[in-house]
């Protein structure tokens, strides 16, 4: 998920946080000839001159509130306060789940708050997926399809509420299928600065005061991998149809559908090196589709298409998008590892219309071990995109 840089009160806390896993994600290193493994939370203890790093990790239930600052191009400067639970049911064999939750105010006057939850009952039979949040977004437009300028970016300004909810069984070794409902509706939009004298996309595609989608939704994943927070092998497909219909309240009858693919592949005998690899369309099909829930730029649902660009940069019909980083472990002990990555994004401007261009991006980052256990990294990136456009990205955990 595209968040901010977590500071040194976050370190101060963190300690009494602890992840548990179904696999460790550490049995991958050579432990003959490969120091133990650290990572931030081990820093801190040697800082602060205690010998004694051992987590204790009773319980089933783990609270991490910390507050962090940092800074995106789409939010400036914002200061955030998070929580997190993760917990399992007390199986041997059983995923962990998190309930992840925070609110940030921004440099330009945003406020995102966000509650995430991916819960596993017990035997991993069902998997409970929600992502509700609450948005006060004043952001960046450019237009509509792959040919707009990035001076022809202006703000607009609006209110979100997003309530998706899926309930998934398990049918398969690795594979879930389930249904779930989804509610999206915009408030308050409006154009700030709009540039003078043209009429603008926006406005040519149907600017309203209100935009909502309402519909169910039917999901499909398959993961393979040992350890989804830092994967180092295995296969992962999440696909989600999503009708909306104006008989539940849509705006429209249209269709939305994803399909993310990545695949994982290790390229050195203790999985130091990895090769990642990841595929995302994200198609529409029906009557017009509300404007703010066009494929965009940095706009699926953990915002990180498209590193080197800002969110909301190319807005289309339809949209294409790959991806590639390879991943290197420098330290032998894991606490820090570089990456390069590419990636090319392509719109449709509308569903008449073809892909006639690509967008691509390329870059290079850092990774610090944030949780040897779990393998989360904090992860800081820099990308460079066309016309001109680059920045940071940062995570806590990896991009994909």
């Amino acid at each position: 998920m595209r968040t901010y840089i977590i500071l040194c009160l976050y370190l101060l806390l963190f300690p009494w946080r602890s992840f548990g896993q179904t696999v460790d994600s550490l049995k991958h290193a050579d432990t003959v000839n490969d120091p133990p493994q650290r990572d931030l939370i081990d820093v801190y203890h040697w800082v602060a001159g205690n010998s004694e790093t051992v987590r204790r990790d009773e319980g089933k239930f783990h609270n991490a509130p910390f507050p962090a600052a940092g800074y995106t191009l789409q939010t400036g400067f914002a200061v955030v306060l998070s929580d997190n639970l993760a917990f399992s049911t007390g199986d041997s064999l059983a995923k962990i789940s998190d309930i992840a939750t925070s609110i940030t105010y921004s440099q330009y006057n945003q406020i995102i708050a966000p509650i995430v939850a991916d819960i596993w009952t017990r035997g991993n039979k069902y998997n409970i997926i929600a992502d509700w949040r609450y948005m006060k977004y004043p952001s960046t437009t450019f237009g509509l399809g792959g040919h707009t300028q990035y001076s022809d970016g202006y703000t607009i300004d609006f209110s979100y509420i997003k309530l998706h909810t899926s309930i998934l069984r398990a049918v398969a070794k690795n594979l879930y299928a389930g249904l779930g409902f989804y509610y999206d509706y915009f408030w308050n939009i409006v154009e700030v600065d709009p540039p003078q004298g043209i009429v603008t996309s926006f406005q040519k595609y149907g600017l309203t005061k209100t935009e909502t989608s309402v519909g169910p939704a039917a999901r499909v994943v398959f993961d393979s991998r040992a350890n989804p927070v830092n994967p180092y092998n295995g296969f992962y497909a999440n696909v989600v149809f999503h009708p909306s219909f104006t008989w539940l309240g849509s705006d429209a009858n249209f269709t939305m559908m994803q399909i993310d693919l990545r695949k994982y592949f290790s390229l050195s005998r203790n999985h130091r090196n990895i090769l990642a690899l990841w595929s995302f369309n994200w198609l529409t099909a029906g009557e017009k589709t509300p404007y703010l829930l066009l494929p965009s730029t940095g706009w699926d649902d953990n915002f990180n298409t498209g590193r080197g660009y800002i969110q909301g940069r190319y807005r289309g019909n339809d949209m294409t998008y790959l991806e590639v980083e390879d991943r290197l472990t420098i330290s032998r002990n894991g606490l820090f590892g570089i990456v390069v990555f590419g990636n090319a994004e392509s719109f449709k401007r509308n569903l008449a219309s073809r892909y006639n261009t690509i967008e691509p991006g390329c870059g290079a980052g850092i990774r610090l071990k944030l949780n040897k256990h779990s393998g989360a990294n904090i992860c800081v990136d820099y990308g460079v995109g066309m016309d001109g456009s680059s920045g940071f990205a940062v995570n806590l955990g990896e991009v994909f």
